[in-house]
């Protein structure tokens, strides 16, 4: 055969080789059309359980809209990979709603009509750097009647509450009627008429902000049973409540309902009578308990100690109204919240006063997890000891931490047995041999929850109260509130994300989609280790020389003499000679910080840019040899 022949069925074959790539890759698109397939370590294209049974019930469909600059954003890599990884999990809700959902994605050029539709639906545009126009970057839904709702901007720093939020979207888009909320409190946070004052008070603010989202339903604190339409009970300050009010409340709780209790082991907002109490002494606040509840879910709340911090104590206006820090008055900060929660994760400051704290008991069936927890420099004192306080300052007295931080408030979650095991109360005197349910005539009787209950208890009532968390003005007839803490929205995103289905509630905080170098900040805290260490060092030196130059000054018979010694100037020569040795350390351990991350790098270099392929080539020189050498034999 000779040369141009057979260069001539080289060129055929490698035009029929590519002829059969692209038609082999057309067929596979068509046939593993929606395959999928996630690779990354903590599944961050994988929808959790609870997204996919939420958009299995959609019943009609849902359109969403994400708008996205992508033509202003060219020169910005590091959002427009966020912007990505937006589109990619809308995409991913697009196809498991199977047809259910509408995705568009638009890029709102300026001046266009896009724009315009996208400040309509009240989407935020944001100025970024140097760039002319606003950036978009934010997502709106619409349903069937033309409901809509609106996530203004995708935040990179809420990344891990990606999914949460669009479900959130989804679910409201699908279920627009608004939820019951039943209200059961032993407090008024509603407003009513003030015999002493004779002016009528105004609402809670926070119960004003539960009203703007919600259907309240004030329940009372006597009752023995719950409508059907009630999808959460919010429970503040219970006291003494009948065996007949706190059955409906567990079987409310045991078929599925959700609770947000709020309980205090002195609560200022619900003082005693002053009855028989020294002049100018403050009113002590009532405690409150839900032990019958508690006791069977495996929840220790002590109505009788407070948590104490000398952390997160704020600072209040003492007996001579000159500032001193209360420490039964907490601020508990960022680093104190679970940033894992969807309730907590935004926040950055909650009050709370004079609270109490909750743990599982050793044999509790629930799962207990932290929302708000105290530092570790907090006490527990008795509650007593916060009853007619009138210098906040003696609490300091006697302080001791304890070491361990304290869990203020929290989602309390798992199968829960019922705190009536034989029936209602007016049953459970006939049954009281041991006799089950049924045969106290109760067949509807719920012994176990029926599914995983959904609780957030919180071990302070004040909190709900406005001086707090905001403070109130008046502006032109309007009531204008202004907040210093973010206890309003703290409830109100319980509320939300207890209202929600179960599957909503389920859907908790992913991963995130950046991934840190972990072996570059091993090194680097390594060699930070080693800095301070060498520094500490300098300054123990630095230390020594100065109480050596101190007693070799004392020791001098001509104290008065201002002129160093011999032995002086010796001792300083040779600290100044040792310091210069020390600093020369410090420097070899900063580059050699540099030094291990560039040969890091130079490793990595070295294995993607010239033993990867260098394994191909040989490889491929293998292959070629033994299909010679077969060809030969």
């Amino acid at each position: 055969m000779s040369t141009k022949t057979q260069q001539r069925l080289s060129a055929t074959s490698l035009t029929l080789i590519g002829v059969a790539f692209v038609i082999a890759v057309s067929i596979s698109n068509q046939l593993f059309k929606g395959w999928r397939i996630d690779l990354t370590e903590n599944g961050l294209y994988t929808l959790s359980d609870g997204t996919r049974n939420l958009l299995a019930n959609i019943e009609e469909p849902v359109n969403l809209y994400y708008y996205f600059s992508d033509q202003a954003t060219e020169s910005m890599p590091g959002l427009r990979s966020y912007a990505e990884r937006v589109r990619e999990m809308l995409e991913e809700f697009e196809s498991e709603a199977r047809g259910n959902i509408r995705l568009q994605v638009i890029d709102p050029l300026p001046f266009s009509e896009e724009e315009d539709r996208a400040a309509q639906f009240g989407l935020q545009g944001v100025q970024l750097g140097t760039l002319p126009d606003p950036v978009y970057m934010g997502l709106a839904g619409t349903d069937s009647v033309d409901n809509e709702e609106v996530i203004p901007f995708f935040q990179p720093d809420k990344e891990a509450f990606l999914e949460y939020d669009i479900a959130k979207l989804v679910n409201t888009l699908a279920n627009p009627d608004r939820s019951v909320i039943g209200l059961v409190s032993g407090i008024d946070m509603a407003g009513s008429f003030n015999p002493q004052t004779q002016q009528m008070q105004q609402p809670w603010v926070v119960y004003q902000q539960a009203g703007q989202l919600f259907e309240m339903r004030n329940l009372g604190t006597t009752f023995d049973e719950i409508a059907d339409d009630v999808s959460l009970l919010w429970i503040v300050q219970p006291k003494s409540l009948s065996n007949d009010t706190l059955y409906a409340i567990d079987q409310f709780i045991l078929g599925g309902g959700k609770a947000l209790i709020f309980v205090d082991p002195v609560a200022d907002v619900d003082p005693m009578s002053m009855e028989g109490m020294p002049q100018g002494m403050p009113p002590m606040g009532q405690g409150s308990n839900l032990q019958a509840l508690f006791d069977a879910w495996g929840i220790e709340f002590s109505a009788e100690e407070v948590v104490a911090d000398a952390q997160l104590a704020l600072q209040i206006s003492g007996m001579d109204r000159r500032p001193v820090r209360h420490y039964g008055y907490l601020g508990v900060d960022a680093a104190h919240m679970s940033a894992d929660d969807i309730i907590t994760a935004d926040l950055n400051v909650v009050h709370l006063a004079v609270a109490g704290f909750l743990q599982a008991t050793d044999d509790s069936p629930a799962t207990i997890e932290p929302l708000l927890t105290s530092s570790s420099a907090s006490q527990v004192m008795a509650a007593t000891r916060f009853s007619y306080l009138p210098d906040p300052g003696s609490l300091q007295t006697g302080f001791v931490a304890g070491g361990e931080e304290k869990i203020l408030a929290a989602r309390v979650s798992g199968s829960l047995p019922s705190a009536f095991p034989n029936g209602p109360p007016a049953a459970s005197v006939s049954s009281a041999d041991g006799d089950d349910p049924a045969a106290a005539g109760d067949a509807s009787h719920l012994s176990r929850s029926t599914g995983s209950a959904n609780l957030i208890v919180v071990g302070d009532v004040d909190m709900l109260a406005d001086h707090l968390w905001v403070q109130v003005q008046s502006f032109f007839g309007q009531q204008i509130a202004n907040t210093f803490a973010s206890n309003g929205a703290f409830v109100v995103n319980a509320l939300e994300n207890l209202s929600g289905s179960s599957d909503l509630i389920g859907v908790r905080s992913r991963a995130s989609f950046t991934r840190p170098f972990t072996r570059v900040e091993a090194i680097r805290v390594d060699a930070e280790a080693r800095f301070r260490e060498t520094e500490e060092q300098l300054q123990r030196e630095l230390d020594e020389t100065e109480r050596r130059l101190g007693e070799l000054q004392s020791a001098r018979e001509d104290s008065g003499n201002i002129l160093l010694t011999a032995e002086q100037q010796n001792e300083i020569d040779r600290f100044v000679d040792q310091r210069a040795s020390i600093r020369t350390e410090l420097r070899a351990v900063q580059r050699g910080l540099d030094e291990d991350i560039e040969r890091l790098g130079t490793v990595l270099k070295i294995i993607n840019i010239g033993l990867v392929p260098a394994l191909l080539t040989i490889f491929v020189l293998i292959a070629l040899w033994r299909r010679n050498r077969s060809e030969r034999a």
